[in-house]
């Protein structure tokens, strides 16, 4: 699993889905009632109190595995399920133009595909780029390939 079929320029994409969820990860404890736990009780969650301390450290710590590109693909799976949840919660409340359950429609000017097109685009592109990692791996400038080409094979797997 260590093992990267991704190019050197692989290193750009895991600057930046790693520096992104470093950085959101962070501002979750920082900022607790823009980014953190008042944002998730606005989004719908149960418990935001817990959710978001708890979605913030994995994101600290995913997003600084992806940067160093130390065990990327793993690292990548719950930064995965994070954007996915992310869409389920927040973007098809918007494409739909109603609430869903108990995540509920942002207060916008307009609702349908544009709007949610337009409100998706960082976690698209943080989904897409989680899901490039998962594919080739850290690339050939990461701690992954560095750790490959220094253990005899046995000891991979």
């Amino acid at each position: 699993m260590l093992d990267s079929r991704g190019p050197g320029a692989t290193i750009l994409i895991r600057l930046m889905v790693g520096a992104v969820f470093l950085s959101e990860g962070l501002q979750k404890f920082l900022l607790t009632e823009a980014l953190g736990a008042g944002r998730f009780a606005k989004i719908g969650f149960a418990a935001p109190h817990l959710l978001a301390p708890f979605v913030g450290t994995f994101e600290i710590a995913c997003g600084a595995l992806v940067l160093l590109g130390l065990a990327t693909r793993f690292a990548v799976l719950p930064l995965i399920a994070v954007m996915l949840t992310a869409l389920v919660t927040t973007k098809l409340p918007i494409l739909l133009g109603s609430d869903l359950g108990p995540f509920r429609v942002p207060s916008l000017p307009h609702t349908g595909f544009w709007a949610m097109a337009h409100e998706a685009r960082t976690d698209w592109s943080m989904l897409l780029g989680a899901l490039f990692l998962l594919i080739v791996g850290g690339g050939r400038w990461s701690a992954d390939a560095w750790l490959t080409r220094r253990l005899p094979r046995d000891k991979m797997r």
